[in-house]
Order: C-alpha cells, then sequence, then structure tokens
C-alpha cells in the first residue's frame, strides 16, 4: 500500500488559503488544491495533519509529518530550522484596521496598537513602523487569524498586519477595511525537515512540474483570482510573449 503524503496545517478558516474541514467535501482553498496536485503527481493519498500553528515545524523536524504545507513565508528564521521547495506563492502584506479608520500609511500607526502573529514576516513588517506598539499573537491556538480579527473588532488592538491574500474575503465587511499594502513579494514554500533531502527533493520535483505545465495557475485562478499570478513565466512556452 502507498504511504500517504502527509502535510501539517491548521484548521481554521482563512479563505481563500483554505477553510476549515467538511466532513463531505473534505479541505478546500488553495493550500489544499496545492497538497491535491502534488500528492496526484506523485501517486500518494494525501492526508492532513491539523496542528497549533506552532506546532507545525517541530511536527516536520520529527517526521510526525513528511512538511508543512501552511502559510510558510521562506525567513531566515526558518531555513534555520526547516528547509524549503521552490515557492507555491508570492505575496504582498496588507494592514486592516476597524472600518472608518483614517490609517492610510505606516505613519499613521505610531502609537497605535498592531497586531501580528509572534515570529512570522507579518510581524517583521509591523516592527519597522515607527512609534508602533506591536501585539505579538502566539501561534498556540487553532486560529490565531480569527483571534487577531476578535481583538480588532474589540479594540483591543488598532490594526493587523497579515498577507493580502487572508483579507481578500473581507473587502466589503461591514467591521474591517484595508488600510494598505506593502509590496514585500513574500515567498511561500513546503518546510521539511532538514535531514530529509530525499523528501525535499521529491516534493520540490512535482511542485516544479505542476508549476510548469499550468496546474498550479489553474488552482490560482480558481481560488485567488483578483491578484496577480506570481509564475506566468513559467508556463509560458519559450519564445512566447
Amino acid at each position: 500500500m502507498t504511504e500517504p503524503l502527509r502535510f501539517a496545517c491548521i484548521d481554521s478558516d482563512a479563505p481563500p488559503l483554505f477553510l476549515r474541514a467538511d466532513p463531505v467535501k473534505g479541505r478546500r482553498g488553495y493550500e489544499p488544491a496545492v497538497g491535491e496536485l502534488i500528492a496526484a503527481e506523485l501517486g500518494r493519498p494525501l492526508e492532513w495533519v491539523y496542528l497549533p500553528w506552532a506546532e507545525m515545524i517541530p511536527a516536520a523536524q520529527s517526521h510526525k509529518v513528511d512538511a508543512v504545507l501552511c502559510g510558510q513565508g521562506i525567513t531566515e528564521a526558518r531555513l534555520r530550522l526547516v528547509d524549503f521547495t521552490r515557492p507555491y506563492a508570492i505575496f504582498h502584506e496588507s494592514v486592516l484596521v476597524r472600518r472608518g479608520d483614517p490609517v492610510r500609511s505606516p505613519e499613521d500607526l505610531r502609537g497605535r496598537k498592531v497586531a501580528a502573529i509572534a515570529g512570522s514576516t507579518n510581524m517583521a513588517l509591523a516592527e519597522t513602523f515607527e512609534g508602533a506598539i506591536i501585539v505579538p499573537f502566539g501561534g498556540d491556538t487553532d486560529d490565531v487569524f480569527g483571534d487577531m480579527l476578535n481583538a480588532l473588532k474589540a479594540g483591543e488592538v488598532d490594526a493587523v498586519v497579515d498577507d493580502d491574500v487572508v483579507f481578500v474575503p473581507l473587502g466589503e465587511h461591514p467591521d474591517f477595511e484595508l488600510a494598505f499594502t506593502v509590496k514585500t513579494g513574500n515567498r511561500w514554500g513546503i518546510g521539511v525537515a532538514k535531514d530529509r533531502p530525499d523528501v525535499l527533493a521529491e516534493l520540490d520535483g512535482a511542485l516544479a512540474r505542476v508549476i510548469a505545465d499550468g496546474r498550479l495557475a489553474a488552482a490560482w485562478a480558481e481560488w485567488i483570482p483578483t491578484l496577480e499570478y506570481p509564475f506566468a513565466d513559467a508556463t509560458r512556452p519559450e519564445g512566447g510573449a
């Protein structure tokens, strides 16, 4: 029997990246689609292992899972812990505020409380906002994104920094509005334990093939049509425009 491909992720609602697992429809969203494409390319069944944010990389390091496929920006700090495949997404970072708040630039956040996930690329960006009061949210809950939104709605923080993709569904939300976006070009990859180069090569090769033949572009178009696909050149035939 073929061993399942086991990816770690949190089980929460963060569309269009992923929706909470459904007992009938399974797991849906852009990242689940990426996982399904890779598993199909490798001819292996796919299994999601749901963990709190802070436990995902340790699970890969201990071989409890094959890899982490869940919002992992490729940062220097994470590269000290795991190795990464080539990116399956590139996103920028945005700042969300309560609707009606006049914040439109980093300067407007001086003296204001700004939330971001501790140790994330979003936190690194927030720390560049001069005079802002940084409020880190730990990854020890099942829905850290929801925790930050609840804190923003309740007035416990004044802004939330996260990747632009997770704010896409909130465009017309009655409680929130997008303040501004910083073009950071964060590369997201699949994290693999450093002592498993064979797994890294297998996943990276499969990802390269689904990028090259346009399957990843189709998944992006289905789930994130409002954001520009970042690998368009990789799917163009040689000599194409």
